[in-house]
């Protein structure tokens, strides 16, 4: 089905365009022209993936739509593919990442108008949505890699595209180095792969068909070192360094890294390889915990940020958290499910934090904002239904979605995963609540200039709180009266699990309770209030620091490690290597000199030279005659 190609080609073909239209003439102003190349390839790509979920939809669940564009690797017996495959798990990702990277795309227009590097930004941004379809849509590990270091690299660009601030550079510096160690895993996984596959072939179908032959604790290992790969793409515990960093990029780049793109690939690599991981469930418990901890730990240190757009990213991390719990137990469809209604709600948070930062002229810090509900309603409202779903409360999208996480953990009988999740869902209503409350209902700590906001920045806000408000319908259970359609059309091999129906209200019910406790917690903190209410607190000045976890690494990793170049750079290379390198050179400097003697363009010392030399063959021949 050509479509799939056209998919993935069209936003790289407008990223050349773009490109190559901007370094014409870079100062040139052409935000029109960029804005329309920019835009039309996301819609287009949005129309044909819709039409690949429909014709998934109305087909038998195991159809899987194929397209080769041409053979890449063929050497041997290693035969790759540039192809792609479209599977009901495919379809769900590309109809939410074009769509709403179609609207952050239209939000993207007006946030940056005006912005000296508009045709490089938009260059950058399709080159990033070309590479997550390329990494969604690959028909092999190999193929699903290319796409995953394109899109570490459009992340790269995007976060310190205003590199005129060296903390930017910083920031997509550490960004990239931290995703090059999780990816070292995950490429050590695959090779792995590769060598006990011998040869059966290298698309996930052919892999899928031949996992039952390879030993389990191979099988174990090599789970785990792709999931390393997943844990620095979707910045869980120990590689969640970069993610907080990332925030220095403009506002939209956050929206689509948060969202719709980069984070969520580790959770859809899980999820594609579900037949793999279905057979290693200890390593599966693993990235379940890794999951839990991630979420609370992220939890907690969100709230205690100032910043607007780090307070969303310990967010985003913490959310990634229960993606991989649900992955990690089996219940991939509701990972899935969680990933779907995120995007809306998440996308929505950070658009309207960008809208926020623009009406102030670029302030972050939530504690010198104040009294935006009235000036800003139309950035309000939509917040309010995003925060109200990423709680948990009914009937908005994450209350669903997070609802079969939480019961999966309970009826499979991870009390600790549940109770560190139960309690990562109470802190997300506090912190998003406590948001809100400061930034638009309590006191207004100076007057406010705003500047008005284009309506290509505040358009999109209302069409994602629609989703926001109405996507979790998709997988309403059977408790509550529903069939799951969602789950239904993944048809994923997730883990069977039985609950009462009793049960799942008693632990709905206690989660909601949880979520107003917090909110009215939040309230009352903060509603009213100009300053914060808990300087004093003990352990404040430890979690806004963020436990120290980066100073802890500089210690015991990038320290150690400076030392060691150091050691290599002065003593060996330069003392030692230089010094050997600089001996030769003296050495052939001095033979030179001795040539340069007995070279001296003086007619009767060459003479002497062949009379010696005459002289010399002579008596050894005279010699050699005498003996004879």
């Amino acid at each position: 089905m050509i479509a799939l190609s056209l998919i993935v080609i069209l936003p790289f073909f407008s990223a050349l365009i773009l490109a190559l239209i901007y370094l014409q003439n870079p100062t040139k102003n052409r935000e029109k022209l960029y804005a329309k190349l920019a835009l039309v390839t996301p819609i287009i790509s949005t129309i044909l993936s819709f039409v690949v979920a429909v014709q998934l939809f109305s087909s038998p669940h195991d159809l899987i739509l194929h397209h080769t564009l041409f053979n890449w690797i063929d050497v041997g017996e290693l035969h790759i593919e540039l192809a792609f495959m479209a599977d009901r798990l495919t379809a769900v990702m590309l109809s939410f990442i074009t769509f709403i990277g179609t609207l952050i795309h239209i939000y993207a227009i007006g946030y940056m108008r005006g912005d000296a590097g508009y045709g490089k930004f938009f260059t950058y941004f399709n080159l990033f949505m070309g590479s997550m379809l390329l990494l969604i849509l690959a028909d092999n590990p190999i193929i699903m890699f290319v796409g995953w270091e394109l899109v570490g690299l459009s992340s790269y660009l995007l976060i310190g595209f205003y590199h005129q601030e060296s903390q930017n550079i910083t920031a997509a510096n550490k960004a990239f180095m931290v995703n090059r160690i999780g990816d070292f895993g995950f490429i050590m996984g695959l090779s792995l792969l590769f060598v006990v596959l011998e040869g059966n072939g290298y698309s996930f179908s052919a892999i899928e068909q031949h996992i039952d032959s390879v030993d389990r604790g191979m099988l174990a290992l090599i789970g785990g070192l792709l999931f390393i790969g997943a844990m620095g793409k979707s910045a869980q515990i120990p590689l969640y360094v970069w993610l907080p960093d990332a925030m220095a990029g403009p506002t939209p780049v956050s929206a689509l890294i948060h969202a719709a793109t980069m984070v969520t690939a580790g959770v859809y690599m899980v999820a594609r390889f579900s037949f793999l991981y279905i057979e290693i469930p200890q390593m599966g418990e693993a990235i379940a915990l890794v999951g839990a901890i991630s979420a609370l730990f992220a939890a907690i240190i969100a709230s205690f940020q100032d910043d607007i757009k780090k307070i969303l990213a310990y967010s985003t991390m913490s959310q990634l958290g229960y993606m991989f719990i649900a992955v990690g137990l089996g219940a991939y469809s509701s990972g899935i499910f969680h990933v779907f209604t995120h995007a809306f709600f998440k996308a929505l948070l950070f658009m309207g934090a960008g809208a926020v930062i623009i009406a102030l002229h670029h302030e972050q810090n939530i504690f010198r904002m104040g009294g935006l509900k009235k000036e800003l309603k139309w950035v309000y409202i939509p917040m309010l239904i995003a925060t109200l779903a990423i709680s948990g409360i009914p009937p908005f999208a994450g209350f669903f979605s997070k609802d079969a996480i939480l019961i999966t953990a309970f009826a499979t009988e991870h009390y600790t995963i549940w109770a560190m999740a139960t309690a990562t869902a109470m802190l997300t209503a506090y912190y998003m609540f406590r948001l809100l409350f400061v930034v638009f209902h309590s006191a207004p700590k100076s007057e406010h200039n705003l500047t008005k906001l284009p309506s290509s920045m505040t358009k999109p806000l209302i069409v994602l709180a629609i989703g926001s408000a109405t996507a979790g319908l998709l997988g309403v259970g059977e408790a509550y009266g529903g069939t799951n359609l969602f789950a239904s059309f993944l048809a994923l091999p997730d883990t069977p699990i039985h609950i009462e129906h009793q049960t799942e209200y008693l632990l709905d019910s206690i989660n909601i309770i949880l979520a107003f406790i917090a909110i009215f917690i939040a309230y009352k903190l903060f509603a009213k209030h100009s300053k914060y209410p808990l300087q004093t607190l003990p352990i404040r000045s430890l979690i806004v620091n963020k436990f120290f976890i980066d100073e802890l690494y500089s210690i015991i990793f990038i320290k150690p490690l400076l030392l060691l170049s150091r050691i290599f750079g002065y003593v060996i290379d330069e003392k030692i290597i230089n010094n050997l390198i600089f001996l030769t050179v003296g050495g052939y400097h001095k033979s030179a000199t001795l040539f340069a003697v007995l070279q001296n363009s003086k007619v009767r010392y060459y003479a002497l030279y062949i009379l010696i030399g005459v002289s010399l063959i002579s008596i050894t021949l005279l010699k050699l005659l005498g003996d004879l």
